[in-house]
């Protein structure tokens, strides 16, 4: 279990020098951002993804998980208004909170903040086949495995298979859109 409860805040400028630190080599940085991003990670790149957040249909939504007003976790959703779904992606917990047991409660609060806009139906994600940690959190978290497509990502000389997770509106137990009775 964590230290201390996560909480779930929308990410904002004053994250950005807390996240700089968390990806040490291309490959890790690959592994979380996907292979369209620059090593190191900058603020330049951050305050792109940030600028997306705008406006009232934004391109994504970006979380950050903090323990005592440290920063210990991101996430971001990928926004796709006309078909009323979202796309997990660019999930970390800090190399210092790593082991802590953050990631489950901080998802399902990122699964639940997403689910809580009624417009959306489906969230999926991709993640590559190597990392057992994150699929062992997903399918804790009722992602359902719909397929793997192979050799997907080229980093450095080496080819990476990414999997297909998705999870639907009715797929969540009906206490999770709630808290104490009530909406969230």
């Amino acid at each position: 279990m964590p230290i201390a409860p996560v909480q779930l805040e929308t990410f904002a400028r004053h994250h950005i020098g807390g996240m700089l630190d968390w990806f040490p080599t291309a490959e890790a940085l690959a592994q979380w951002g996907g292979t369209g991003l620059r090593f190191p990670l900058d603020a330049v790149q951050l305050e792109a993804m940030l600028a997306s957040t705008l406006g009232e249909a934004p391109e994504r939504w970006m979380f950050a998980g903090t323990v005592g007003g440290s920063l210990a976790g991101h996430a971001q959703i990928a926004l796709d208004w006309e078909n009323g779904v979202g796309r997990l992606a660019r999930v970390a917990v800090s190399p210092t909170f790593r082991g802590q047991g953050l990631a489950d409660p901080f998802l399902r609060q990122v699964v639940t903040r997403f689910f809580a806009d009624a417009r959306f139906e489906r969230l999926e994600l991709n993640v590559y086949t190597f990392n057992a940690a994150a699929i062992r959190t997903y399918l804790k978290l009722g992602f359902v495995e719909e397929g793997v497509r192979r050799s997907s990502a080229k980093v450095g000389d080496v080819r990476w298979d990414t999997a297909l997770y998705g999870m639907l509106r009715s797929d969540l137990p009906a206490t999770a859109l709630t808290q104490n009775g009530k909406p969230t």
